[in-house]
């Protein structure tokens, strides 16, 4: 072969990879762009549910104020939990699962809260309750929406990354793995109910 054949071989090698490179990166780009999105709306989510707390503890605080343990607890499961924040460059499994606690301290302390205003029929019964009572349900079918399509769009990233001969792009510019929400611990076992 002559080595003016051999150079362009190598040159359309080169450009090959090159090209392949280019879509493999730009993929990454759009995928981590998508994840960054979804993590968006489940913050988005999840501060709207923080939003209607202190509306709901009022609420609440007019019609039972001795609970007042009850509503601290609200309070401050909600503080903590606007506290903590992950960075969606940097969703790690640790990361995650640190904001799910948080989460799920004020999903157990909201429960209680809602557990004690049964306990008070004129507050069942008052039109400011029940319209905070059902935005929170909607705001909960939302949060988990949201986290549905984000462990989705991490999914889809996190394969792509991971596949061959793209995870070597993948690692040669640094992109990894995202970290998804998992179940909560002891969701896997039905609530009790009794009568």
């Amino acid at each position: 072969m002559k080595k003016s054949t051999i150079y362009v071989i190598i040159a359309v090698v080169v450009v090959l990879i090159g090209v392949y490179g280019c879509n493999t990166y730009n993929g990454f780009v759009t995928q981590d762009e998508n994840v960054s999105r979804a993590w968006s709306d489940v913050e988005t989510q999840y501060q709207r549910r923080a939003d209607l707390i202190p509306n709901l503890v009022n609420t609440v605080k007019g019609y039972a104020a001795h609970e007042s343990e009850t509503l601290k607890a609200v309070i401050e499961a909600r503080s903590k939990a606007t506290q903590v924040t992950v960075d969606p460059s940097n969703i790690t499994p640790e990361k995650l699962a640190e904001f799910q606690e948080a989460q799920g301290a004020v999903s157990q302390a909201l429960g209680r809260l809602l557990a004690v205003a049964e306990s008070y029929p004129d507050l069942k019964a008052n039109e400011q309750f029940l319209e905070l009572q059902a935005q929170l349900e909607g705001t909960e079918n939302r949060i988990a929406e949201s986290r549905r399509i984000f462990n989705e769009a991490a999914q889809t990233y996190n394969v792509s990354v991971r596949r061959f001969p793209a995870n070597i792009f993948a690692n040669m510019f640094g992109f990894t793995t995202k970290g998804n929400f998992k179940a909560e611990e002891g969701a896997e076992k039905a609530p009790t109910v009794e009568f």
